[in-house]
């Protein structure tokens, strides 16, 4: 690949780690795929309205004596999902335990990965080891993070009151796609790090019309996904590549089709299943435009497709096995993160 364009030399200044800076923002992506995991197990436990105050501080502990646990405990009897759902199912202290751990360690996380990005920046800031233009993107990407921690507390407030048994699907979706879409920035610009490390003179990527058309059906296709998370639409089909003994499952209509793709799980399930053969279409044919320039990008965006459709299908044939339904949401944040590193590449071609 030949190098055409340049960056002025005060682009990189001699105290700047741009190598340093890429390793950091990858660990941090690594964690946000490691939330994104956590998030799903939280999830398909039942487990995201355990804990019913948002204490940023003060929450990083855990209950720590049996009153305190029955004083948490006695909070959770009071939403509309223990009197109407896991009340009436016999619920004991020790399995409130079990899924109160499972969102305190879900925003434990969340917690862990607000310090292991913002005290690094201020080292680099203070140092003046960032980059030349850079500074604006990563306080940005800080600011993200921090609008993910308030996202999650909406979610999990809509499912407190009134007749919810569960969070809302909408900012289900919001708080798992702004997770996605900061891990997709987080490796853009630490390719951008690595990049500058290597060829300090080097274009700037920059998003293509292509690779952005391939990141508008890979979002439409995670969207689907969120809401079918959100109504446990995953449920509505134990078979495939039928549903109910049909291409086109049976659904509500009475409330108009748009009610029906926003609400419906059957209609949902059946979007979310066929979409994936046009995102996969899609993402196949941008790890193909790459291909003759990084062999490695491509190669492991096709796989991951092919293991996401695999234990998609899984999924579904499982009845939303556990452990099969979290590998196909950690796999689907690990083709964002190979999707972003294809979009570079193409985004530094001249």
């Amino acid at each position: 690949m030949t190098e055409t364009e340049t960056l002025p030399d005060a682009a990189v200044p001699s105290s700047s780690r741009p190598a340093q800076i890429a390793w950091w923002l990858w660990g941090v992506a690594a964690l946000v795929v490691t939330i994104v995991i956590v998030g799903g197990i939280t999830r398909l436990t039942e487990s995201g309205l355990s804990i019913t105050e948002w204490k940023p501080v003060t929450g990083a502990l855990p209950p720590l004596s049996e009153a305190q646990w029955q004083a948490e405990f006695e909070l959770y009897q009071q939403i509309p999902e223990y009197r109407n759902v896991t009340g009436p199912a016999g619920m004991t202290l020790a399995d409130f335990k079990f899924i109160y751990f499972w969102e305190w360690f879900h925003r434990l996380i969340g917690r862990l990965i607000g310090l292991a990005y913002a005290l690094p920046l201020a080292w680099f800031w203070i140092r003046g080891a960032i980059p030349q233009g850079y500074k604006l993107r990563l306080v940005l990407l800080l600011v993200l993070g921090g609008m993910q921690g308030v996202f999650g507390w909406f979610m999990v407030r809509s499912g407190l009151s009134g007749q919810m048994t569960d969070v809302s699907h909408f900012w289900l979706s919001i708080h798992l796609l702004t997770a996605l879409l900061t891990l997709s920035l987080l490796v853009w610009t630490a390719l951008d790090m690595r990049r500058l490390a290597r060829i300090p003179a080097g274009p700037a990527a920059r998003l293509r019309l292509v690779p952005f058309l391939v990141a508008v059906v890979l979002f439409i296709q995670l969207l689907l996904g969120a809401w079918v998370a959100g109504l446990n639409a995953g449920h509505a089909s134990d078979s495939w590549p039928l549903m109910q003994d049909r291409f086109l499952p049976e659904y509500d209509s009475t409330r108009g089709f748009w009610w029906a793709v926003t609400h419906d799980p059957f209609l949902l399930h059946f979007l979310h299943r066929w979409w994936a053969w046009i995102a996969a279409a899609a993402l196949i044919f941008q790890a193909r435009r790459v291909k003759p320039f990084e062999r490695k990008a491509s190669v492991l965006l096709n796989a991951l497709v092919g293991l996401q459709i695999v234990v998609g299908i899984a999924t579904v044939l499982s009845g939303v096995e556990l452990w099969v339904a979290v590998a196909h949401q950690g796999i689907g944040a690990l083709v964002v993160g190979a999707t972003a590193w294809a979009m570079h590449i193409e985004g530094r071609r001249k």
